[in-house]
């Protein structure tokens, strides 16, 4: 008895289809009948796809990667495993000395995330400023003092203490002090 070769190979891509829907679906915190629902197959059809005896077409694998929070494109990259933790040899920084900061992106490659971390260094009168953009920034005032600007106003901020604003208006950071401040700013979208 002769094996084909390409049915073999069918069969296996069916069971890692199947293997990685489950392992996402038991990720997502759900049952297989609620992915069923969620997706509008039957809790059957959602099984025998999990043990590889089924396949699903493309509209369907789309639309139960849709439930999941994937997409096609990711749920078949075998490229290298998600990077959780990064070292400060992977930040990359920026020093402007006419204005007397230090950018540090602490988050390689943060453009493809919702959030974008930086470490934001202002020695004694220094200052960083933005114009007007779509999004949300936070800070927290890890070392000094600062004095933060939001259109026509001004808010002095110690160390300890965070700010939270919208970023349609322009905004920025004083150092007015004789100490380095850093701060630990985050936007959203990514803007740096």
């Amino acid at each position: 008895m002769t094996t084909n070769p390409v049915h073999v190979g069918a069969i296996t891509n069916m069971s890692l289809i199947g293997n990685k829907i489950r392992e996402i679906r038991l990720e997502n915190g759900l049952t297989q009948e609620e992915l069923a629902d969620r997706s509008e197959l039957s809790k059957g059809f959602i099984s025998q796809l999990e043990q590889g005896k089924t396949s699903p077409s493309i509209a369907t694998l789309q639309d139960i990667l849709e439930v999941l929070g994937t997409n096609l494109a990711d749920f078949f990259h075998e490229g290298q495993e998600e990077q959780y933790v990064f070292t400060k040899d992977e930040f990359f920084e920026k020093i402007d000395l006419e204005k007397k900061v230090k950018i540090s992106w602490i988050v390689p490659n943060a453009q493809k995330y919702e959030m974008e971390p930086i470490l934001l260094e202002l020695e004694p009168g220094g200052s960083y400023d933005e114009e007007p953009h779509a999004g949300e920034e936070f800070g927290y005032l890890l070392e000094g003092e600062l004095v933060l600007k939001i259109g026509k106003k001004k808010f002095k901020v110690a160390k300890g203490q965070t700010f939270y604003y919208n970023a349609n208006k322009n905004h920025g950071l004083e150092n007015q002090t004789k100490k380095r401040a850093v701060v630990l700013w985050i936007s959203t979208p990514p803007m740096f």
